[in-house]
Parts: C-alpha cells; sequence; structure tokens
C-alpha cells in the first residue's frame, strides 16, 4: 500500500467511465452505418436533410467524431508520451486536421440548423468556433515551442470535444429529475454541455500551472 496512489486510482476511473460513455457514442455513430437519413436524431430533422449542405455536414460531423474522441486514450498521458512520443505526435496531427478542417465546421453548419431555437443555435454555434480557436491556438503554440500553452489548449480543446459526451450525460440526468418538455432540455443541454467542461477545466489548468511560468 505504500505505493499506492490516489490520482492513478482517479484516473483509471475516469478513464474507464470514458470508455463507457465512448462505447455509447460509438453505438449512436453506428446508427447511421451504412448511410441512413431516416433514423434516430434525424427523424426530426428531415426538413434540413433536404438542405444538400446540412446532409453532408451531418454526416462528415457523425462519421468524425469518434476519430476525435478516442484521441484521449493516448493524447494526455504523460506515460504514453514518454514511452511513444511518435505515435503522441502523429494522432495530435489527426486530431488538428480532423477538428480544424472537418468536426467543427460541420458541427458549426449543424448549430445554425439547431433544434430549440435562437438559445440552442447560438450555444451551439460558439461551441464550434471556440473548438476550432482553442484547436488552432494549441497547433499554433506547438509550432512556436511553447508546450505548456499547447497543452493547456489542447485540455480546452478536448473539453469541448467531450460535450459529445456531456451533452448526453446531461440529458439523461436532467430527464430523470425534472422530466421537463423535450425542447426545454435541449437548450439547457446545449449550454450546459460545454460550458461546464470548460469550467473544470479552466480550474484544473489554473491549479496546475499556477505556479508554473509559462
Amino acid at each position: 500500500m505504500r505505493d499506492f496512489k490516489l490520482p492513478a486510482i482517479i484516473g483509471c476511473l475516469a478513464l474507464l467511465i470514458y470508455s463507457i460513455f465512448g462505447n455509447l457514442m460509438m453505438d449512436i455513430t453506428l446508427q447511421y452505418i451504412p448511410y441512413d437519413t431516416d433514423v434516430a436524431f434525424l427523424r426530426i430533422k428531415q426538413d434540413e436533410m433536404a438542405l444538400d449542405y446540412y446532409k453532408v455536414a451531418f454526416f462528415i460531423h457523425v462519421y468524425t467524431s469518434m476519430l476525435v474522441l478516442l484521441a484521449a486514450f493516448t493524447q494526455f498521458s504523460d506515460y504514453f508520451l514518454k514511452m511513444f512520443p511518435k505515435i503522441h505526435k502523429t494522432i495530435g496531427w489527426i486530431y488538428v486536421i480532423v477538428v480544424l478542417g472537418f468536426s467543427a465546421p460541420s458541427g458549426l453548419i449543424m448549430g445554425y440548423h439547431a433544434n430549440g431555437g435562437w438559445s440552442s443555435q447560438l450555444a451551439f454555434c460558439l461551441l464550434s468556433i471556440l473548438w476550432f480557436y482553442f484547436t488552432l491556438r494549441a497547433i499554433i503554440h506547438i509550432k512556436n515551442k511553447k508546450v505548456k500553452l499547447h497543452n493547456q489548449f489542447m485540455l480546452r480543446s478536448f473539453a469541448l470535444t467531450m460535450s459529445a459526451i456531456t451533452l448526453r450525460a446531461w440529458k439523461y440526468i436532467i430527464v430523470a429529475l425534472f422530466e421537463p418538455k423535450p425542447m426545454d432540455v435541449y437548450r439547457l443541454v446545449a449550454w450546459l454541455s460545454w460550458v461546464v467542461n470548460l469550467l473544470i477545466i479552466e480550474i484544473y489548468i489554473y491549479y496546475k500551472y499556477k505556479d508554473n511560468k509559462i
């Protein structure tokens, strides 16, 4: 028991929970494979699916979501970085390319057409813009060899990536506790799914780096 480390246990528990919700996201993604425009979420988006650009954006977003979520298993482990730096770098570039080139832009289009009116639309559009911005800043900082700033912005970026999971989690919690109207739930989780993540990661960054010079 001398070598017992609570942070390591917490990290393993967090990874387990992440794996469970990651599997849930995989199940959701598989609903749209092979290509299907009349299943699950799309059954209430038939007007939008008549728009070719929305249809393309939706399937790009869905099909790339798992790539960025899988990055957590390699990119935030100091052990993995030390043991496999080349793999870390390669997966990092894949993450950046997918977010900047596909996931964030397609998310912005979807956000513009989000259910729940202007509040939900604003929430999801801000999410996509900040996701793009944080990821871009992260890559600029590492190109300039500012490793700590790179790490901080990648943490912010991935906090927003996690909104795909936390959106579902908040939805289950709110429905179970309050049983509100569906659109009220959607307006709430549109904000909770990423704002809470960002607040948590900002607190984490503050305490981790407050005594370190950038």
